[in-house]
């Protein structure tokens, strides 16, 4: 179920459509600041995706806008037939799902859409060769066949009880891809799909143009035209929102909280599985110290954070698992103690300098924290726990950098990271915490390493049995108690104003990645002007 559903704060009755200021996101995507007038939205987002592809990873949670999956996910996340017409039979041993398609679909370039696209994509995607960072989501896949051209077999090589949740990944055209270069080749930017919008135009770095696909199986979405602006700094975005350039965008809660007086604004909170954390890199001679670790896990104050940076849209995240959660872990809270933290590391030789921060053999207590430039709930968030962490005798230095600049340096140096995923605890935990994705891209960010949790992460994706899998899971948040690779911090609310022009608004609860799929906007192919 739905963790919180939507939260509006409307001040003031609509008087009518304001009027539009000079677009300074394009000259060919419609006017903001009048939506329902101009059939038209112009949204604010903080990134822009790297590609359109979902050979190579686009929109594998579903609500890609421009593709469909075999399944998608209605309000409360659970699956619902999209491109199959129904969910998919399963054979009593777990390792067969079959899928029966809908006839008379095509891609939005007219080409018939048939169980030769569903094999196609996903055998692209195990491919060894595709540079898709999320291939391990599908390790239980050993082949997928086509039947004919409206059914899909799909066979595991062991029970994988969340596979279904899995064919929500976009289907690619195969005809439209041809034989062109998976990784560099055009369809990464010239995506043909069967969703209701097409690509119209990218400007990387400032904006996302869709418009209505007419070849959509469905009815004909009232928003005509969906600009995706890109506003990586949030003080700008709030700046254009007020400005009349942008009908909606996404907001940090201080920021938000400055439109809820504004007649015909609408502010939304979308509660989230998003968590921000630390990552602590294994391989480094500070971070890597199991009692360091723990020392920061029980001295950060996570309740000031959500009421201060956060102003209450949020909890205290104890892990990477919400506490909300049916799959939280009972007794895997982290307590607020500074004295026992102390305690720990002087326990582990880690004595008080002169200074007040600790040193060990020559190795003093300190580490750089980076979080991205612009990222106003990061820089607070990192402050919060550089402060808390001085106050034990740790040394950090904050400092804000590009994600080029990040990248590189994760092996030895602290990141403060977002994630998680409010569907199957697998699809969050694996890629996070398994030594196998130390270092893959995203995967792993902190290098952590613990081979109790490698093997209850393997337990909890093979086998069906839902009893297993829970003690695999609560394994594996007590372990991480115990050491913590990363020090979780807060689980954010997503927070947006919008423009109050539609109806048939929502949210889901929602992942750690928002923008063209996530948010308000996840079900906008169902919008309708207010009369």
């Amino acid at each position: 179920m739905m963790r919180g559903v939507i939260t509006a704060l409307l001040v003031g009755a609509l008087a009518g459509t304001a009027c539009s200021a000079p677009s300074e996101t394009g000259g060919d995507e419609g006017s903001a600041a009048g939506g329902g007038a101009g059939r038209s939205l112009v949204v604010g987002i903080a990134t822009e995706p790297e590609t359109l592809s979902p050979l190579l990873g686009y929109g594998r949670d579903g609500n890609s806008k421009i593709f469909d999956g075999l399944l998608s996910r209605d309000e409360n996340l659970d699956p619902v037939p999209a491109l199959a017409t129904d969910l998919p039979e399963v054979s009593e041993d777990g390792l067969t799902w079959t899928y029966t398609l809908r006839e008379g679909v095509t891609f939005s370039d007219g080409s018939p859409f048939t169980a030769a696209d569903v094999v196609f994509t996903y055998e692209t995607i195990l491919d060894p060769g595709t540079n898709n960072p999320a291939r391990d989501e599908l390790a239980a896949l050993d082949r997928v066949e086509a039947v004919d051209d409206h059914t899909v077999v799909f066979t595991l090589s062991h029970p994988y009880a969340p596979f279904a949740e899995r064919t929500v990944l976009p289907i690619a055209s195969k005809e439209a891809f041809g034989d062109q270069d998976v990784n560099t080749g055009p369809y990464n930017t010239e995506p043909v799909g069967t969703g209701p919008y097409t690509l119209s135009s990218w400007s990387r770095g400032e904006q996302l143009v869709l418009e209505a696909n007419p070849e959509y199986r469905g009815d004909a979405p009232a928003v005509e035209r969906l600009t995706m602006a890109v506003v990586p700094d949030d003080d700008a975005r709030a700046t254009r929102l007020r400005a009349g350039e942008l009908d909606a965008a996404v907001l940090p809660p201080r920021l938000a909280a400055g439109f809820a007086d504004e007649p015909g604004r609408v502010v939304i909170n979308a509660a989230s599985a998003d968590f921000r954390g630390v990552t602590l890199p294994t391989g480094h001679p500070v971070t890597g110290d199991v009692a360091i670790r723990r020392a920061l896990d029980i001295a950060v104050d996570r309740e000031a954070i959500v009421e201060a940076v956060l102003d209450g849209a949020g909890a205290v995240a104890h892990g990477p698992v919400p506490t909300a959660s049916p799959w939280f872990a009972e007794g895997t809270e982290r307590p607020l103690d500074p004295e026992e933290a102390a305690r720990i590391l002087d326990e582990a030789g880690w004595e008080v300098g002169e200074d007040g921060i600790r040193e060990r053999e020559g190795e003093r207590a300190a580490f750089t924290l980076y979080y991205p430039s612009g990222d106003r709930l990061r820089q607070e968030h990192a402050l919060a726990y550089v402060s808390d962490a001085r106050g034990i005798g740790i040394d950090i230095t904050a400092e804000s950098a590009s994600w080029e600049v990040i990248a590189p340096a994760m092996d030895d140096h602290a990141v403060l990271n977002g994630g998680g995923n409010p569907t199957d605890p697998d699809f969050d935990l694996y890629g996070l915490l398994h030594s196998e994705l130390a270092g893959d891209g995203w995967n792993n960010m902190a290098r952590y390493a613990n081979p109790a949790v490698d093997e209850q992460l393997e337990i909890g994706r093979r086998t069906a049995d839902e009893g297993e899998r829970r003690e695999a899971y609560d394994a594996v948040q007590r372990e991480l108690r115990d050491n913590p690779g990363y020090t979780f911090l807060t689980h954010i609310d997503h927070v947006y104003v919008m423009n109050d022009e539609w109806e048939n608004v929502t949210t889901q609860l929602e992942p750690h990645d928002h923008g063209l799929g996530a948010g308000p906007w996840w079900n906008i192919e169902d919008w309708q002007p207010r009369p």
